[in-house]
């Protein structure tokens, strides 16, 4: 007898009327617009306009949501495309499978084109977005819990997952969370990127970065105690192999950038950095101090000079 487990939802939809209301899409739709609260948040604190990544956003969400739906059905095409499946739920994308390797790699690609559109630079918009991506993702992983996947080994931790399903090849049981473990380990790396970003003031992408590889840190462990079938490379899960290579990059990325372009961007949009209504550019009276000299001054010293010429002239004469 279990004294202590989480337990799992009884459903993972509710219906007003006929509409289907889906956990697992309220939890997709709650963590976009954490990530696009936070992002702006902090793309004005970095001198970018109000509104900027709302807009980048409505073309990194729509790619992002293909990148990982497409990434999930390539890596699991045996899961809609084998003898007695249905293809068609390959587009069913509210039952689950999203991968987020395919959805950031994706969801990049419509960023830099919004962010091309409004004329600001992609690096200094995923530095901005990267700590509320990390929590987009804490939040998105309790829709793994609605739909009762994605869970570990079995266990008798005070903390354990009990299924209760048996669809989809699932034993009833008590199993190690990992869902709760990722999105932990999610808020963790978005804590840590914006004290990195504090302490270090890091610019040119190396924010977003640090959280590409603190995520494949942690996903490397905690896709290892999964059980869910998945294809394997050398004794290692494909999700494994891919934290790897994608960690490598991200840390090589951090290194070279830091020594090429060190710093942060001085201005992340233009137009809108360190304006304040009402100034005027400096024009060519205004002394090294940015301050305009003062039209008497002037007047007076052009006078003087006038006169000293005209006693030259006599004098000669």
């Amino acid at each position: 007898m279990e004294l202590a487990y989480i337990p799992s939802p009884s459903r993972g939809v509710l219906y007003l009327g006929p509409i289907p209301l889906r956990g697992y899409a309220f939890c997709i739709i709650i963590g976009v617009f954490v990530a696009v609260w936070l992002g702006n948040k902090r793309w004005i604190a970095r001198g970018g306009r109000a509104g900027t990544v709302a807009d980048i956003a409505v073309w990194a969400v729509p790619f992002g949501l293909v990148g990982g739906r497409l990434y999930h059905v390539i890596t699991d095409y045996e899961l809609y495309f084998s003898p007695g499946r249905d293809w068609v739920d390959a587009f069913k994308v509210w039952q689950g499978g999203l991968g987020i390797w395919g959805a950031i790699a994706l969801g990049a690609l419509g960023a830099w084109i919004g962010a091309r559109r409004r004329g600001v630079p992609m690096p200094a918009y995923a530095d901005a977005v990267a700590p509320g991506i990390a929590f987009a993702q804490a939040i998105g992983r309790w829709g793994n819990w609605f739909n009762q996947e994605l869970y570990g080994r079995e266990t008798h931790v005070p903390w354990a997952l009990h299924i209760t399903s048996s669809e989809g090849g699932r034993v009833p049981g008590y199993y190690h969370p990992t869902f709760l473990y990722e999105c932990l380990w999610c808020i963790g790396v978005g804590l840590l990127v914006i004290w990195a970003d504090r302490r270090f003031t890091l610019g040119h992408g190396r924010a977003f970065a640090l959280y590409v590889a603190a995520y494949c840190v942690g996903r490397g462990w905690i896709e290892y105690m999964r059980v869910d079938d998945a294809h394997h490379i050398l004794g290692l899960r494909l999700n494994d192999w891919t934290a790897l290579i994608v960690f490598l990059l991200a840390v090589t990325y951090i290194v070279i950038s830091s020594r090429k372009r060190p710093g942060r961007e001085a201005v992340v949009e233009p137009g809108a950095a360190g304006e304040v209504p009402g100034d005027e550019p400096a024009s060519a009276g205004d002394d090294g101090d940015g301050d305009k000299a003062e039209p008497d001054a002037v007047e007076a010293k052009a006078e003087a000079e006038a006169k000293d010429e005209a006693g030259s002239a006599t004098k000669k004469s």
